[in-house]
């Protein structure tokens, strides 16, 4: 199953020529989630020719102007196109708030349900049949919240030669197996799913992390993700401002990486002052604490590969 990461923009508190505001979207087969909408997420959309009607949720993690600018947008857009499914949103409180006060004001056309969730505490906030998304809270000028999608361990590896020794018949009933059912051999013996697979194999995880002062507690959330974007809004020696506007230096996501024993850490959210040779030398800096890190770039795309 296909798993990917668009990043639709990279930027903070303003957009540039070449860096729209932050924004990044996961897609898992044809289900596509939102998190995060900066001005700039419609043009990235269309470059990279994503689907916009298959969003079926989008995922804000504070209601500053540099997060959500492009969802009134967004909003509109989807009603060009048919629509059955309802769009959920969820954010921290205020959120429900924004979104009406956009409809009513910009006298929107909204042909589509539209149910959105404030998050109030940590948890589960949506789910699949194979995977969960929780939000848990971060520590910024106003509530804001991160974001991880976690899918269920997978079935074990499956080993025909067992199968054959104990007589199962190749086939679909082979298939069943590997489905974690039980079946019957010709001669009524049961065989079960234990019986031909290996241990159990790990689902992949995508962490989102944006504005916010860096603490130990994030490493908790995000142990252990696959892809982990963070922000890096600040190099190393403007660390002392980062801590007073409560946001993040690209050493600090690289420390809580490092703690998380993510497999890669790619930065995001940068500032407007840094220029790309300079995100270089930030990176530079990351790097040198956790080696498995990357800028993000709009429109850079990263697959999420299974283990094994």
């Amino acid at each position: 199953m296909n798993l990917e990461a668009f990043i639709l923009g990279s930027g903070g508190m303003m957009p540039l020529p070449n860096r729209h505001l932050t924004s990044v979207l996961l897609r898992r087969e044809g289900e596509l989630f939102l998190f995060d909408c900066g001005e700039g997420t419609q043009v990235s959309l269309r470059r990279l020719n994503l689907r916009w009607k298959k969003i079926s949720a989008i995922f804000i993690s504070h209601t500053h102007a540099d997060h959500v600018t492009g969802l009134p947008g967004m909003l509109m857009l989807s009603s060009q196109v048919d629509r059955d499914d309802p769009l959920y949103i969820f954010g921290p409180p205020r959120i429900a708030e924004y979104i009406e006060t956009s409809r009513r004001v910009l006298d929107m056309y909204i042909n589509y349900r539209i149910v959105v969730t404030e998050i109030t505490q940590s948890g589960v906030v949506y789910e699949g049949a194979d995977f969960r998304i929780r939000a848990f809270f971060l520590r910024h000028t106003k509530p804001c919240v991160g974001y991880t999608l976690e899918e269920d361990a997978r079935p074990g590896e499956f080993h025909p030669d067992r199968a054959d020794a104990l007589g199962v018949v190749r086939g679909p009933l082979w298939s069943k197996l590997q489905n974690g059912e039980t079946v019957l051999t010709p001669d009524g013996r049961e065989v079960h799913p234990r019986d031909v697979l290996g241990p159990a194999r790990q689902g992949r995880k995508f962490s989102f992390v944006t504005d916010t002062l860096a603490f130990p507690e994030i490493a908790d959330d995000v142990a252990g993700s696959d892809f982990f974007v963070c922000e890096g809004m600040f190099e190393k020696a403007l660390e002392d401002t980062a801590r007073e506007k409560k946001h993040m230096t690209a050493v600090q996501a690289a420390r809580i990486a490092r703690s998380a024993n993510v497999k890669r850490l790619a930065l995001i959210h940068y500032s407007p002052r840094y220029t790309e040779p300079e995100l270089k030398r930030i990176l530079e800096e990351a790097r040198a604490v956790f080696p498995e890190t990357v800028l993000s770039r709009d429109r850079a795309v990263f697959p999420l590969e299974y283990v094994d």
